[in-house]
């Protein structure tokens, strides 16, 4: 009966091809963040303008001591800058407006929408010469390139509210890239 052995074959050494496949992987991670940005989008408010508004509904019904139903808007008309910093469109799902009050609450407001700008300039033609081109929901921004709009926020608030603000804000919400978000400055 031939002499049982134990002997073995010689290990090899895998430190040198690991640490050559880390090599690998870190070029290519770098290659990856330098050309992937770390932000999909840049947004900004270039121009501001606002318009306060008080209605009065007046009735034809009386009632002793009770007055006719008046109602405060403000209208914030906000030009919005929009750079797609990636390499594929960006899709505009949602623009929405947020208002924090002196008092610390926060009003928010849907941007009004393309079918409804006619209508809000036929009821406040003060609007009119203050409107620009609208930046609409459903909008694509080609990849590295920009779009510029303006946006309508109707806030239930007086003018001195808005005057005494902590902050606003406008949020732009995309279809595959979540959501943006750039101060309202004082003026």
């Amino acid at each position: 009966m031939p002499d049982l052995s134990f002997t073995q074959a010689e290990r090899r050494n895998f430190a040198v091809p690991a640490l050559i496949a880390f090599a690998i992987l870190a070029v290519v991670a770098g290659i990856l963040l330098l050309r992937t940005p770390l932000r999909a989008a840049d947004l900004a408010v270039t121009h501001t303008a606002t318009l306060p508004t008080h209605s009065v509904y007046v009735t034809d019904t009386k009632l002793i001591g009770v007055p006719d139903a008046a109602v405060d808007a403000f209208y914030v008309l906000a030009t919005v800058h929009i750079h797609n910093r990636l390499h594929v469109p960006l899709f505009i799902n949602d623009i929405t407006g947020a208002l924090t009050a002196p008092d610390g609450s926060v009003v928010t407001a849907s941007a009004a929408e393309k079918s409804d700008l006619p209508n809000l300039y036929i009821s406040f033609p003060k609007l009119k010469p203050l409107a620009s081109a609208p930046l609409l929901r459903e909008s694509t921004i080609p990849p590295g390139s920009d779009a510029e709009g303006m946006v309508v926020f109707s806030f239930p608030i007086a003018a001195d509210a808005w005057t005494n603000r902590k902050s606003a804000a406008v949020t732009v919400r995309f279809y595959h890239q979540g959501e943006f978000t750039a101060d309202i400055p004082k003026p």
